[in-house]
């Protein structure tokens, strides 16, 4: 189904979200017709952020809103669904739309397999009447859901669109880049050369897929990184929950800025405990860039303040790979919690591949690695 029919069959002029590469189609549409712009379409932090975002857009327009996210993203939605959209308490309508990854019986990454799953179960707990969108889905039957799904959004009840592999097109190209010069994947090589055999957390996304890759061309073995393949944003509570159990390593986090967005307030716990043997590595492209590219806010905002500000004793900026070797060795010998923002350019090799170990490998690998340390 073309971007634009269904666009026109749900008739919403304020859309929030979370990009997916499953609604690469959508985005790019709304990126291509809006831009970002408060009135129409505004890319949040994480899923929890849009929907109250979109409540808040409801309360004074008396419209209904749609919210677009990754089927990952249904467990950021949960209380703000349950304690503030739902019929019991405010009754506010929302529509939304969900990228169904690890869809039963088609082959995707692992951290998608169970939420795949329980998408539909997850809506149907939450009291969210949902429509599986295919590519077959014709715009009749579309309209016909529509009638039936605006009885149950003037009730003060949700409703959701999945969107399986495919179900949606658009004959747009949006390009996205940003300037700098920088690769991220060059970026990973240079904290590989200088963490040595220090434990990485790596965030999720083409990130943790460079970061293998690197390995691999090095001949290095996998025990020393932990792969946060999944739950975005969390690979710094993690990478300190590590550093705090192993007092006497140095533990590195390589972070992208989107993750570090959609859970922010990780920051100011880490900031505010200050472990010394922690360096958190920044990679900011400004983008959603595994999922097709789209801005995140963290063009426009200092996170070298917002480090600061949240407790921790030294952040910089670098943007040029003679200044990221001298912050990445000072930062190895630097016996305080530090903070490296990368400037980053959008993009990476059209053959990245995958890691080729399980999930479950890495895990035990990278424990059975730490049990070494002190």
């Amino acid at each position: 189904m073309r971007v634009e029919s269904f666009i026109n069959c749900i008739g919403a002029d304020f859309y929030t979200g979370i990009p997916d590469s499953q609604l690469r189609a959508l985005c790019d549409y709304l990126m291509e017709t809006y831009g970002i712009d408060p009135e129409h379409h505004v890319i949040a932090a994480n899923e929890g952020n849009c929907t109250a975002l979109a409540a808040g857009y409801h309360l004074a327009t008396g419209k209904v809103p749609v919210v677009y996210m990754q089927n990952s993203g249904e467990g950021n939605v949960i209380n703000p669904v349950a304690s503030l959209l739902n019929d019991k308490v405010y009754a506010i309508p929302v529509i939304f739309v969900v990228g169904w990854r690890g869809e039963p019986g088609i082959k995707d990454e692992p951290q998608h397999i169970y939420q795949g799953e329980v998408t539909l179960k997850l809506l149907e707990d939450m009291d969210i009447k949902a429509f599986v969108v295919e590519k077959e889905t014709t715009e009749e039957e579309l309209e016909n859901v529509m009638k039936d799904f605006r009885e149950v959004l003037q009730a003060g009840k949700n409703v959701a669109f999945v969107i399986r592999r495919g179900a949606l097109c658009y004959a747009g190209e949006v390009h996205y880049e940003n300037g700098s010069q920088m690769a991220r994947e060059e970026i990973i090589r240079h904290i590989v050369g200088v963490s040595g055999e220090d434990p990485v957390v790596c965030t999720t996304g083409k990130a943790s897929r460079e970061l293998f890759e690197t390995r691999e061309i090095n001949g290095q073995s996998h025990k020393y990184d932990f792969l946060t393949v999944g739950s975005m944003g969390h690979s710094s509570s993690i990478a300190w929950g590590v550093a705090v159990n192993k007092p006497g390593t140095k533990v590195w986090c390589v972070d992208g800025d989107g993750a570090v967005l959609m859970h922010m307030g990780a920051m100011a716990l880490i900031g505010s405990h200050k472990p010394s043997n922690m360096v958190h590595v920044i990679i900011n492209n400004g983008a959603h860039e595994t999922v097709g590219g789209m801005p995140t806010a963290a063009s426009d905002i200092d996170l070298v303040l917002v480090a600061k500000a949240c407790g921790y004793p030294y952040a910089v900026c670098v943007d040029t790979f003679e200044r990221l070797d001298a912050e990445l060795e000072a930062a190895k010998d630097r016996d305080e919690l530090s903070m490296i923002e990368v400037k980053c350019a959008i993009g990476a090799r059209e053959d990245l591949g995958r890691p080729t170990t399980t999930a479950l490998e890495n895990k035990l690998n990278f424990m059975e690695y730490l049990s070494e340390l002190e």
